[in-house]
Order: C-alpha cells, then sequence, then structure tokens
C-alpha cells in the first residue's frame, strides 16, 4: 500500500518543484533587469552631462543623457501619462499569468518584458516633471543600428522589452504553451479528438 502510493506521490513532485521555481526565475528576471537599470540610471542623472554625448567606443557605443517624455527609443513624446497607464496595465497582466506559468521560455520572456517595463514605469512615477508624467531617464546611443535614420536614445528598461519580444517571437514560432505542457501530446491530443465522434461507427 505504501509502495503504491509512493509511486504515485513521485511524478507530483517534479511538478509542485516546477511549479514554484518558473515564478522564481520570472522574477529574479524582472528584479535584475530593473534594479540594473534603476542603478545605472541614477549614475547617469548624478554623473553625465545632459544632452551631450560621452563617446564610450567611438562611434560605436556613446553616452548621450536625456530625458524621455514618450515611449521607449524616445518616440511618441507628449502622450506620457498613457504610457503610464499602458505600463501598469502591463505588469497586472503579468504577474495575473504567473499562475499558470510552468515554461522556462515564458518565464524568461515574462521576467525581461516585466523588468524593463517596470523600470520605465518607476521613471514615469518618481522622477520630474512628477508623477504620473516623469520623464524616463535613456543615454544609450548607437547610431550604426540605425541605418542611416535619426539614431533614438534608449535604456536598459528597452532592452530588457525588445529582447523580451524577440524571444516571444521565438516562443511563437516554436509554439511553445506557456503552461509547459509538451508540444507533441498537443499535437497528438488534437487527431485524437477528431477520431472519437467515429471511433462507433460501423
Amino acid at each position: 500500500m505504501n509502495d503504491a502510493s509512493d509511486a504515485a506521490g513521485h511524478p507530483a513532485a517534479p511538478v509542485s518543484s516546477r511549479r514554484r521555481a518558473v515564478p522564481l526565475l520570472l522574477l529574479g528576471v524582472a528584479i535584475a533587469v530593473f534594479a540594473a537599470d534603476q542603478l545605472v540610471k541614477n549614475w547617469v542623472v548624478a554623473t553625465l552631462p545632459e544632452g551631450e554625448s560621452v563617446p564610450v567606443l567611438g562611434e560605436f557605443l556613446q553616452w548621450h543623457f536625456v530625458r524621455n517624455p514618450g515611449a521607449a527609443f524616445s518616440f511618441a513624446s507628449g502622450a506620457t501619462w498613457i504610457f503610464t497607464i499602458l505600463a501598469a496595465v502591463v505588469v497586472v497582466v503579468i504577474l495575473w499569468q504567473i499562475r499558470r506559468l510552468r515554461s522556462l521560455p515564458w518565464a524568461i520572456f515574462l521576467g525581461l518584458l516585466l523588468g524593463g517595463v517596470l523600470g520605465n514605469l518607476t521613471d514615469r512615477l518618481t522622477r520630474a516633471p512628477g508623477f504620473p508624467e516623469g520623464h524616463v531617464i535613456d543615454f544609450i546611443l548607437t547610431p550604426w543600428m540605425w541605418l542611416g535614420f535619426p539614431p533614438a536614445i534608449y535604456n536598459i528598461a528597452d532592452m530588457g522589452i525588445v529582447v523580451g519580444m524577440a524571444l516571444f517571437i521565438v516562443i511563437t514560432l516554436l509554439g511553445l504553451p506557456i503552461d509547459g505542457s509538451p508540444r507533441q501530446r498537443r499535437r497528438a491530443e488534437a487527431p485524437e479528438a477528431s477520431e472519437e465522434p467515429g471511433d462507433g461507427a460501423p
């Protein structure tokens, strides 16, 4: 009796561990991105001259401190309060998804997105000119990346968001479910479900 109950209990242990570990991975990635973003922004505000380019690796990488009232990469300035609301909604949606999260790639994607969104949202809530229209601190300038177009200036939070969205595209192309269930099982279930109505036919 004990052997049977033990055997039945073994499969549940990895599932329970994964259920705890995957959300912790999401939170760990989010905290890392958020902390790096805010610490570096505080250094930028305290150290760099505003509006001036400081070469780091020549034309390849420069620091250029600006205060951005718009979206990521300095786009759509002038609608700060709209982006504050959208960012808050994104944070709520990500936290809501934690309850069904079992996939490691999804955890990394959501962690990058959450950390990036929280980084810029914190600027909008706490920095001048004040809540909820604070300007985001941007400082990374890579002119070579923009292929002759006017270069945008960005920050670590923007990088987290962009890398997260690139990972989301890969996840979507691979068809990885957020609950961590194997793709093969899901594909096998579809033909079986379509064959069931005909099982009893002569």
